[in-house]
């Protein structure tokens, strides 16, 4: 099993306002973060993710709760005594002194030879791919600024990196290229990266694991996977890409799936996280758009292949598949994106649903009109029963 690195215990951290007033900024954490784990702590603005990080590296002071470092408290361990370092997004890089500076000034602090802090440093600048020893900071990019910030934390070898939207300064592509490379750099030296982003992509893409937080609150932990495909609650499915919800009556339970009346005609069937729920009781569907299918409700399908086959045929091989829903409505909305198109299709009692659906071949052998009926269907599973 692996051993915990970092572990918050009922940790709340609340902050006086106007002399009374007491704003809880972390209400009641509880995590257990991995030796050599990427970890993300993700949410909106606002949500506590920061003041977690602050805790961990001992910037604030729980107003209660615990947090253990490898099994040993440090609540009262002041943040230079512990074997943690964090990358700001600003960096806070020395101006007057050069790359190689900056990067063995933390060594020299500690007593380190300069001969000996010099090679450290180099050997840390060289990890992340900076040669330019002897510029300032203001000669380089952003993207060279990071990458000084992050050798001037891993110098030193500490048991945890903590990184506070270290990538939010930087233009979209540059963005991109360094999550690839932090990924890389965190497998090779093995240490545990904690990191806080609001960006969801950004957390799916280089996290084994993630926690979001809403309110002060961790409302799930998973991994990208799990949080992505299973949410546990409207919240997370909706702060996660873009879902679909549906809001019905759940009327009964078939296997892992419940049944849901969505209006006086439409019933559908769902996956189910809370397998507790009662009959008759309001809950929320979520459904990813790209799980959902389209096809024509007169005329001809055509499939990626290349081949086709008649709509009315391909809808009979689909009723046969008692874990599909399958209804029908009306493309009212057609937005081309390039990999895919995005349709928005209105049924029942004025529902509607978001598909995205990937473009193969030419366009004009992929797009549905406005105003087109079509037969929409998914997977039961691919939906999830939530909630209202």
């Amino acid at each position: 099993m692996a051993q915990i690195d970092i572990e918050l215990r009922n940790v709340i951290k609340e902050f006086t306002s106007h002399g009374e007033m007491r704003l809880r900024a972390v209400d009641n954490i509880q995590l257990e973060i991995y030796q050599g784990e990427f970890f993300a702590l993700l949410g909106p603005s606002g949500c506590g993710k920061t003041t977690t990080l602050r805790m961990i590296a001992g910037f604030e002071d729980p107003t209660s709760g615990e947090i253990l470092l490898r099994g040993n408290q440090v609540q009262n361990v002041p943040p230079f005594h512990r074997p943690i370092n964090t990358v700001f997004q600003d960096y806070a890089l020395f101006p007057h002194m050069s790359v190689l500076q900056n990067v063995m000034f933390g060594l020299e602090m500690e007593g380190a030879r300069k001969a000996d802090a010099r090679r450290r440093a180099i050997e840390a600048l060289e990890l992340v791919r900076l040669t330019q020893y002897d510029r300032k900071p203001r000669q380089l990019s952003g993207g060279q600024q990071q990458r000084v910030a992050l050798a001037r934390a891993l110098v030193k070898k500490p048991a945890v990196l903590l990184l506070d939207e270290p990538l939010g300064a930087l233009d979209l592509k540059l963005r991109k290229e360094m999550q690839y490379e932090l990924m890389t750099m965190q497998e090779q030296v093995g240490i545990t990266f904690i990191y806080v982003t609001h960006d969801q992509e950004e957390a799916l893409t280089m996290a084994d694991r993630i926690a979001v937080m809403d309110k002060g609150k961790v409302l799930q932990v998973g991994t990208p996977e799990e949080i992505y495909e299973t949410p546990t609650t409207r919240f997370v499915a909706d702060f996660i890409g873009e879902t679909n919800f549906l809001q019905g009556t759940l009327s009964g339970t078939e296997g892992n799936c419940g049944i849901v009346k969505l209006d006086g005609s439409t019933i559908i069937k769902a996956g189910m996280n809370e397998p507790s729920l009662s009959d008759d009781q309001p809950v929320t569907i979520a459904i990813r758009p790209e799980k959902i299918n389209l096809f024509a409700v007169e005329g001809r399908v055509r499939y990626p292949d290349g081949s086709s086959d008649r709509a009315s045929e391909y809808k009979t091989a689909v009723m046969r598949d008692p874990d599909i829903n399958l209804v029908e409505g009306t493309i009212t909305s057609t937005n081309y994106i390039g990999t895919d198109t995005r349709y928005v299709v209105t049924f029942g009692e004025g529902l509607h649903l978001v598909a995205r659906v990937q473009n193969y071949g030419l366009r004009s052998e992929t797009v549905f009109q406005n105003g087109q009926r079509v037969n929409i269907f998914w997977d039961a599973d691919h939906s999830r029963v939530l909630l209202e």
